[in-house]
Order: C-alpha cells, then structure tokens, then sequence
C-alpha cells in the first residue's frame, strides 16, 4: 500500500490554499458585519444574480444545499436577504438582497476585489492568464 504524501497530494494542496484565500478575505466581513463564509457566498451570489434560487446558489457556490440553506435561513433572519415567489412554480422562491444585505455587498466587493489583486499581484501577467486557462480546464475534469 502506497502512503499518502498530503503535501503533494493536488486535492489536499488545493483544498488547503482555498481555505487560506477564504479566511483571509473573510477577516472583513466577519469582523465588520459577523457573516460566515457561506453567508457571504450567497450575498455575493446575489449581488451577481438577482433572483437566484437556493438551489441556484448552491450550484454556483458548489456547496451543499444543508449550508446554502442555513445561510439562507441566517440572512432572511437578519433582513439581508428577502424571498419572492416564483409565479411560474410555487415551490421555489427567488431570493433577492434587502437594502441592508446590498449595503453589505456594496461595501464588501471592493475589499473583496482588492484582496484578489493583492493576490493577483503575486504573479506575472503570463502566470495569472496560465492560472485562468488552469482553473478552467481542472473545472471540467473535477
């Protein structure tokens, strides 16, 4: 049986830097407005693509529906967020960002933008256009 080298495992070094990104852009809005990192997914999501179901937002986070779904539960609790019905099927509702969850998002994006350029700066021109055509051709591997 072959040992697991973690530290040159790709999903294992993938996962760990993805956690590194999240948790240094989440030290914004955590500390200003006490969003977890699933509830900001989906004020970013909405702020993108209003009118986005639960499902959708799911989809586009590549969470599982159990978190999207507290995160919303979450949000709609403190008025960051509000449903509409979709009058095409009353089983799914729309969701859409209140005044306060676009104030948030309004004030959030910016940092959010900085931080990847500060990220982004890390690399050459030619090293970010290699890490664009990466991400998209592991994207439809996995």
């Amino acid at each position: 049986m072959s040992a697991l080298d973690l530290e040159h495992f790709l999903p294992y070094r993938l996962s760990v830097l993805s956690n590194r990104v999240s948790r240094g852009i989440a030290e914004t809005y955590e500390a200003r407005f006490g969003l977890s990192v699933t509830e900001w997914r989906v004020i970013a999501i909405l702020g993108r693509y209003p009118g986005a179901s639960a499902t959708e937002v799911a989809q586009r986070a590549a969470m599982d529906k159990v978190s999207i779904s507290r995160a919303v539960r979450r949000l709609l609790d403190y008025g960051r967020i509000e449903r509409e019905a979709n009058d095409a099927d009353r089983r799914e509702r729309h969701l859409h960002l209140t005044p306060a969850g676009q104030a948030i998002y309004d004030d959030i994006a910016p940092a959010a933008l900085a931080y990847e350029r500060r990220i982004r700066e890390a690399l050459s021109d030619d090293e970010n256009a290699m890490l664009e055509r990466l991400i998209d051709k592991l994207g439809q591997v996995v």
